[in-house]
């Protein structure tokens, strides 16, 4: 329940609120006799997990704020009245002590399309962008920052580094999964314990091998329980570097958690004879059991933690920044340092949370630069042209929904805001992922889900915090087109830590597309408009074509307008290999055998504008033909021949998308994604660093 309370905190941020409900808990203290309800226990008609909040007049029961919004979202349901599940004589001594009208206001419940409620997309500043569902009630940066420090992992410092090292190299060499997870008779508990000792004995003769007194101290007794401690260090050190870099580990870390899974059986924990488990240090942890958490008030703490962004900054800026960062960081660490907490580790709890910006950076902020090229390229009520329309029918393109272009607008919009708030708190959901994973109350069952055998585990903390963000999207939003369907521990997406992965790939694939319409806006900033390949005409391309037919194509392309243009790239009427035309504008540069030979250095951005002006019309052509297309085919509901595995749940928009991704080399413009600097949608090297 801390959990969820931690949550409600994060997402709401109304101290108003929290005022007003701090209130009614102290007068329910004192009430001798309260409303009776349908439950007994007070508890919510529809979760049983939560208290009641609201009651409906028509149901005749009560619910929680987010089981009642989820029930009554659409039909007649949505026009259901509603009172406070509270006594009425607490209200009124509420209402007597604080005649607010807002805050009167903020608890009362109406109809859920309030205007006032409501967030329109062209209402939105994405230069400023923060928390999308805490607009209204935004709280400083002080309380933000304690809040977040409570899931923010500690860095991990040179000595665990090399602990980490030796995890992943036990790890790579390690086949657990392959001896565990298989459909075989016999007693699988002796089998894990097995595994385990054998990984353990691995760390135990890498950790010899790299440093001669540890490794010596873990070999005198020969007894692993005797080393528990250790080892669960280290296992605890791999959880949380993984947590800080979701690109790495992505062969290890599912054999780790799979294996302490397993381990915190108590059927195992009966032979083997000691835990495997940690629980993760954050930055809030750390410095509170020093007694040194009042660093993070400090209003210095907004400088000492920011992330120095160069774009767009002359270098001087960039230095003076970087200076006042120091300055700040040396000025807390000295001012907060005590006899058991020394100036190195509040350094240490400081860069972790500049950690944590740039993490937001590269994961959150793709969605953001999505949104805004949504809203600047597209009417949310009117196509530009049938080319560049948003709408999608059933049964055509390889579409599994029927959107209108505004649908469609609306659809993409609420997807791209689902999925920035949802790794906007990921640092949150990845702790209760593993909470949920690791618990030994937490059963799973091995099944085939159609993509070999998976642990089906139930996810109950994870499902609580993302439909609660759910709940707060579908309120902010103007409306909700498609289904609200969350897939957690069925087939779909077996467990939690499925989960985390799934939404760890948003920034893969999100990433490659915003660089490719950077690079386009670039290069119209960059370059004239080329008048036409007259001054350099086409000579021979590498096929054999003849001089003829290149000077009739380039001729017939130039007398084209920009939508007949756009016509003719979809309808495929002219070649549209752009190192055959770079290499062929300029007579003087030397041919190339393959794209892969041509750099950045070797190609003129004049030559690469004269491509684009040659094959699509310009660069603002080009710009919303790829993204129409990603918004139209990206959330069209494919990738699966059911809707239960694609559609429009909130997994299967994810699946769509990386049904569009796996199509790229047969796009049009794919030459384009390359001049960017694309090498495929699997983000980094797969390299501990």
């Amino acid at each position: 329940m801390s959990q969820v309370s931690d949550l409600k905190k994060i997402l709401d941020h109304d101290a108003d609120l929290s005022l007003l409900k701090s209130k009614i808990e102290a007068s329910q203290q004192l009430a001798d006799t309260q409303e009776p309800s349908k439950n007994n226990d007070d508890f919510c008609i529809e979760c049983n997990d939560q208290k009641a909040a609201l009651f409906c007049l028509s149901c005749e029961e009560a619910f929680c704020e987010v089981c009642f919004q989820i029930v009554h979202r659409a039909g007649k349901r949505k026009t259901h009245q509603t009172r406070s599940f509270l006594p009425e004589h607490i209200l009124e001594q509420v209402s007597d002590s604080n005649p607010d009208p807002n805050l009167e206001q903020a608890h009362t419940t109406s109809t859920p399309d309030e205007k006032q409620s409501t967030m329109h997309a062209d209402q939105i500043d994405f230069n400023n962008l923060g928390n999308m569902i805490t607009a209204q009630n935004q709280p400083d940066f002080t309380n933000w920052i304690i809040n977040r420090a409570k899931h923010i992992p500690l860095r991990l410092t040179p000595k665990e580094r090399k602990y980490m090292r030796l995890l992943e190299a036990t790890l790579n060499v390690s086949e657990y999964t392959d001896k565990i997870d298989i459909l075989l008779y016999g007693d699988k508990v002796k089998r894990v314990v097995g595994q385990i000792q054998e990984i353990c004995a691995l760390l135990s003769g890498l950790l010899l091998a790299s440093d001669y007194k540890a490794g010596q101290a873990l070999f005198e007794d020969r007894q692993f329980d005797e080393n528990s401690l250790i080892f669960q260090k280290i296992f605890e050190i791999g959880r949380r570097y993984k947590i800080m870099n979701p690109q790495k580990m992505r062969n290890t870390y599912g054999k780790l958690m799979y294996m302490l899974q397993d381990s915190v059986s108590p059927e195992v924990q009966q032979i083997l004879g000691f835990n495997l488990v940690l629980p993760i240090k954050n930055v809030y942890d750390v410095l509170k059991s020093y007694g040194a958490e009042h660093v993070l008030e400090d209003p210095y703490i907004a400088v000492a933690t920011q992330e120095i962004i160069p774009e767009e900054k002359p270098r001087s800026q960039i230095q003076m920044q970087i200076k006042q960062k120091e300055k700040a960081i040396e000025y807390l660490s000295r001012n907060y340092c005590t006899s058991s907490c020394n100036q190195e580790l509040i350094r240490q709890c400081l860069y972790s949370i500049s950690d944590n910006h740039a993490f937001l950076r590269y994961n959150r902020d793709p969605c953001d630069k999505m949104l805004s090229f949504l809203i600047a390229n597209f009417d949310p009520t009117s196509a530009e042209s049938n080319e560049l329309s948003l709408s999608i029918t059933s049964g055509y393109d390889g579409a599994r929904l029927s959107h209108s272009h505004s649908n469609q607008y609306y659809y993409v919009f609420q997807t791209l805001t689902l999925w920035r708030e949802i790794l906007h708190e990921l640092y949150m959901l990845w702790n209760m992922a593993d909470d949920d994973l690791l618990s030994y109350k937490n059963y799973y069952r091995l099944r085939d889900t159609g993509q070999g055998l998976n642990r089906v585990q139930q996810c109950p903390r994870v499902s609580r915090a993302v439909h609660t963000i759910l709940n707060n999207v579908q309120k902010k939003t103007q409306k909700w087109i498609g289904s609200s369907v969350i897939h957690l521990g069925d087939k779909n997406v077996p467990n939690a830590f499925m989960f985390i992965d799934k939404y760890n790939q948003i920034a893969m694939f999100l990433n490659p597309i915003v660089k490719c319409v950077d690079y386009i806006n670039d290069l119209e900033a960059t370059t004239k408009p080329s008048t036409g390949l007259a001054n350099n005409p086409i000579k021979q391309s590498p096929d054999g074509s003849s001089d003829e037919n290149l000077d009739k194509n380039a001729s017939e392309t130039n007398n084209l307008s920009a939508k007949s243009r756009l016509q003719s790239v979809l309808s495929g009427k002219f070649s549209l290999n752009p190192f055959e035309m770079l290499s062929s504008i300029d007579g003087n540069r030397k041919k190339s055998k393959g794209r892969n030979l041509i750099k950045d250095s070797d190609i003129d951005k004049n030559a690469i504008r004269a491509y684009v002006d040659y094959a699509f019309g310009g660069p603002t052509v080009l710009r919303k033909l790829i993204l129409s297309d990603f918004f139209r085919h990206g959330f069209d509901g494919s990738g699966a021949d059911n809707f239960f595995d694609a559609g429009s749940c909130i997994d299967g928009r994810l699946t769509s998308s990386w049904n569009w991704c796996s199509q790229i080399e047969k796009k049009v413009y794919f030459p384009i994604f390359l001049l960017s600097g694309f090498v495929g949608f699997n983000g980094e090297p797969d390299v501990f660093g």
